[in-house]
C-alpha cells in the first residue's frame, strides 16, 4: 500500500491546507490511537504529546488530544520541548507512544506530526500504514463515556530531559571556563539547551531564544549558519551551537571562520569512541561527503549509505548492529547514548571530545578533508525517464571509473521539483565542475 499521509518524517505541510487542519487531525489521533492500543500491552494506553513554538502547535494539540481521548487513550502533554525530549520522555516513563508537532527546520507556516515507539525510536512502515488504513475508515468515532482517556500535564519534562542530556557524558568531564554561544532557532530548545550548558559548568551566550510563534528558523537556526562564526567571535566565546525548529539537528562553529556540518562533527564523536574501544561502522546517506567515508575506511571502520532521511540512517544502523551515524544536515545518532537524533546530546559529545584532548574542532577534525562538491540541476519534461538514458548512463560510469578511490558521483531525483540533481565530489573543484557538467551535457 503506497503512502497517502505519512512522509519520511510524519504528517507534515502547510497549516490550513489538508491535511495540516483541525479535522484530519482529530482523525488523525483517533487512528493512531486504535492502533497503538492494539498493539499495545497496556490496559490503558498513554501517548506522550510535545511541541515546538509554532503558533500552529497550540490548535494541534488540542485537535490530537480530541483524537486520542476518543479513542480511549490518555494523553500527557509536555508543552514546548524538543523532539529528542519526546523520544526519551516515552521511554523513561514506559508509554505507549510519543507523539512530536514540529516541522523541524521548517518556517512557521508549516507544521507536522511524528510518532515514537514506546522504544523512544521512530515508528516502523508497518504501523504507519496501519494508521493510514485505519484514517481511511472515514470520520473519528467515540468510545463509550467511561472508556474516554484523560489528559495530564508533565510540569517537569523539561527538568527531566535537560538531566538526562547531562547524564550522557563521563562524569569526570565539565565544561567550566568553556564560553559556547548557542543559537536556539527561537524553537523548542530555547529554555532547555541554555540550561543544560550552563549547568554542565560553562559561560552561555544563547541567541534568537524568543519565540513568538512566528519566528522559528526565520533567518537563525541549523539552516542559517551563514553568520554564525560572526556570531562565536563578537560573544567571545570559544564554540558555537546552532540547533533547528526542534532541536534534532545541530551544527557547529568556531570563532576563526569556520562552521562544522554533520559529516564533520560525527568524524569528531567517531573518532572520540576510538580512543576508548573499536568502531564496527558508521552509516552516512547518500550525501554523506566522501572524505568522511575514504578517512573512516582509513581509521579501520566500516561504512554504509542510507537513502536521505534520519529514520533511514537508523533503520540501516539497527540493522547491522552498529551505533553511529548521521547526515550532513546535522542529524547525529549516537546509539550508545540516544534512541534517535538529538542536537543537544549531540554537542554535549563533541564538547566533551574537545574537553578529553584539550584540542579545538580544527584540530579536531585536522585529518579529516573533506571533497569540494559540484552540483548542476536538469530541469526535466514531466514524465521524462532519465533512468534510461544510455548516454548518461555510460557518462556516469565513465566519470566514477575516472574518479575511483579519489571521488564519487550521485544523481538522484528532486523530491520537491522537476529536477535531476548531478553531483560529483573530486579533490579538485574545478574537476568536479567540469566532470558534473560533462554528465549534464548528455542531457541537452
Amino acid at each position: 500500500m503506497p503512502r497517502k499521509y505519512f512522509g519520511t518524517d510524519g504528517v507534515r505541510g502547510t497549516v490550513g491546507a489538508y491535511p495540516i487542519v483541525p479535522d484530519f487531525v482529530v482523525r488523525l489521533g483517533y487512528a493512531a490511537g486504535k492502533v497503538l492500543a492494539r498493539h499495545s500491552k497496556d490496559e490503558h494506553p498513554t501517548v506522550l504529546i510535545g511541541k515546538d513554538t509554532r503558533i500552529s502547535g497550540y490548535m494541534l494539540e488540542a485537535s490530537l488530544q480530541a483524537g486520542f481521548s476518543s479513542a480511549g487513550v490518555d494523553v500527557v502533554l509536555c508543552g514546548p520541548i524538543p523532539t529528542p525530549a519526546v523520544a526519551y520522555l516515552t521511554q523513561a516513563l514506559r508509554l505507549t507512544a510519543g507523539v512530536v508537532i514540529s516541522a523541524s527546520h521548517n518556517p512557521y507556516t508549516d507544521n507536522g506530526i511524528k510518532f515514537f515507539s514506546s522504544e523512544g525510536m521512530k515508528l516502523p512502515d508497518e504501523i504507519e500504514l496501519e494508521i493510514e488504513r485505519e484514517l481511511e475508515e472515514g470520520a473519528a468515532k467515540c468510545v463509550e463515556s467511561r472508556l474516554l482517556g484523560k489528559a495530564v500535564r508533565l510540569d517537569d519534562a523539561q527538568g527531566r530531559y535537560i538531566e538526562f542530556c547531562k547524564s550522557t557524558i563521563s562524569g569526570k568531564v565539565d565544561f567550566k571556563r568553556m564560553k559556547i554561544y548557542i543559537d536556539a532557532a527561537n524553537g523548542a530548545a530555547y529554555k532547555v539547551a541554555p540550561a543544560v550548558f550552563h549547568e554542565l559548568g560553562a559561560f552561555v551566550t544563547v541567541e534568537y531564544n524568543a519565540p513568538d510563534g512566528l519566528n522559528i528558523n526565520k533567518g537563525c537556526g541549523a539552516t542559517h549558519t551563514e553568520t554564525l562564526s560572526e556570531r562565536v567571535a563578537k560573544a567571545g566565546c570559544d564554540v558555537g551551537i546552532s540547533l533547528d525548529g526542534d532541536a534534532d539537528r545541530l551544527i557547529m562553529a568556531d570563532a576563526e571562520g569556520r562552521v562544522y556540518n554533520g559529516d564533520e562533527l560525527l568524524y569528531i564523536i567517531v573518532c572520540d569512541r576510538l580512543r576508548k574501544h573499536p568502531v564496527a561502522g558508521v552509516t552516512g546517506t547518500l550525501m554523506t561527503n566522501y572524505g568522511l567515508e575514504r578517512r573512516l575506511k582509513e581509521l579501520g571502520v566500516g561504512f554504509d549509505r542510507a537513502k536521505v532521511g534520519d529514520r533511514y540512517v537508523l533503520e540501516d544502523l539497527l540493522k547491522k548492529g552498529w551505533l553511529y551515524g548521521g547526515e550532513s544536515s546535522g542529524h547525529i545518532i549516537c546509539l550508545d547514548r540516544q534512541t534517535t537524533g538529538d542536537g543537544i546530546v549531540s554537542a554535549t559529545q563533541v564538547l566533551s571530545a574537545m574537553r578529553r584532548t584539550g584540542e579545538s574542532l580544527a584540530e579536531l577534525t585536522k585529518d579529516l578533508h573533506m571533497l569540494p562538491q559540484a552540483l548542476v540541476n536538469c530541469r526535466l519534461a514531466p514524465g521524462f525517464d532519465w533512468t534510461s538514458q544510455k548516454p548518461l548512463m555510460e557518462a556516469k560510469e565513465e566519470v566514477e571509473k575516472l574518479l575511483e578511490g579519489r571521488g564519487r558521483v550521485l544523481i538522484r531525483p528532486s523530491g520537491t521539483e522537476p529536477l535531476l540533481r548531478i553531483m560529483v565530489e573530486s579533490e579538485d573543484r574545478a574537476e568536479a565542475q567540469s566532470l558534473a557538467e560533462r554528465i549534464a551535457g548528455t542531457l541537452k
